[in-house]
């Protein structure tokens, strides 16, 4: 079957994922992966370019060709330890590093690093990369695009699921089983950004390894209130959303007092119950869940999920095939291969783009 190269640098920026995939249909196998964790120098740096409005060009423009280095690596990796020659990849999908995600203003834009010409470049092979901003083009919010790819390795003509991605950000896919009803999607709000931020500002650590600290803290139901009453949380789909909107600054801004144990306590739940909200609402008829990303790790917040939604089985993509660390390369390998073939890969009903359309930039590799 072909093989592809998804590679993927998420909200949390813990470092860059790498799938060797083979594609055939709606088959996705995963034949090896490789991730390599960000430099701390290079996630502060990447973390300020997020946080503030004005960066110099010559700055951007260092760190999009640095980044593209360090993603041919992790590809050139896996090429190594597979003892394959460029020629035996059809393509590598990247994503790239989102850097500013703004969908809403009155020229709604979406920017991710991560030099495709590099990519093609230092590893000899096809990379299709940029793959947001042609749905926003078409009037979409750019975001999420994994729903299309669920929808064709996840769905089950028996039950209706739902798969929820928590990463930095959290996005639901319902997955009816009735094929002639529509696949919909869209970000729930804060995944693992707030928790891992507050790690760090409060321990020095990356992130809260298994909810550890959060386990000793309590709910604060009116910090929680206050959280939760964010207008975001009540905007219909189609919507999206990143750290642009939920970051340290929006967090200080709700905390009083409350002890900062407790603070990380309250944002377990607050993941969990905005994912549990927008469930109800959207996809009330959902018979089970399927949760992929970094906080399908977080054994806490699995719990709280399993709390608020009795009546579903909560499970992890490992049960459908796809460990839960490498949805996300892999559906960018998928979308690669869409891009490829001249496929369109975008969910107007997610996205709100106003057709369907082919997302992907071509970096051709040089002929042998």
């Amino acid at each position: 079957m072909p093989l592809y190269i998804g590679l993927m640098s998420g909200t949390s920026m813990d470092g860059i994922d790498a799938a060797l995939v083979e594609l055939e249909g709606g088959n996705a196998s995963v034949l090896d992966t490789h991730c390599a964790p960000l430099r701390p120098s290079l996630k502060t740096r990447l973390e300020a370019f997020c946080n503030q409005s004005m960066i110099s060009i010559e700055q951007l423009g260092e760190i999009d060709v640095e980044l593209g280095r360090l993603f041919a690596q992790s590809a050139i990796k896996l090429m190594e330890r597979n003892q394959l020659s460029p020629a035996a990849i059809t393509a590598i999908g990247s994503h790239g590093q989102t850097i500013f995600h703004a969908p809403n203003g009155p020229h709604p834009f979406t920017l991710q690093i991560g030099d495709a010409n590099t990519i093609a470049e230092l590893t000899g092979i096809t990379t299709v990369a940029d793959f947001r901003r042609r749905d926003m083009a078409a009037g979409g919010q750019g975001a999420p695009l994994v729903p299309a790819f669920h929808e064709a390795v996840f769905y089950s003509p028996k039950k209706n699921r739902a798969i929820i991605n928590i990463g930095g950000i959290s996005n639901i896919t319902t997955l009816p089983k009735d094929s002639t009803q529509t696949t919909t999607g869209f970000d729930t709000g804060p995944g693992n950004t707030l928790l891992d931020a507050w790690c760090q500002q409060h321990l020095k650590q990356p992130f809260d390894n298994d909810g550890h600290w959060a386990r000793g803290g309590s709910l604060q139901e009116t910090l929680l209130n206050r959280l939760s009453a964010d207008p975001y949380f009540d905007l219909p789909p189609p919507k999206s959303s990143g750290k642009e909107h939920f970051n340290l600054h929006w967090l200080r801004e709700r905390v009083i007092d409350e002890n900062p144990q407790d603070v990380q306590r309250s944002l377990i739940a607050l993941t969990a119950i905005t994912i549990a909200r927008a469930l109800e609402k959207y996809a009330p008829d959902t018979e089970e869940i399927f949760v992929c990303g970094g906080g399908a790790k977080n054994s806490l917040l699995m719990e709280e999920l399993r709390a608020q939604r009795p009546n579903q089985p909560v499970s992890t993509t490992q049960e459908l095939g796809l460990h839960p660390d490498w949805v996300e390369a892999v559906a960018f390998a998928w979308l690669a291969r869409q891009c490829l073939n001249s496929q369109p890969a975008n969910l107007p009903a997610v996205t709100g783009a106003r057709h369907r359309v082919i997302l992907g930039g071509i970096y051709p590799a040089n002929p042998a």
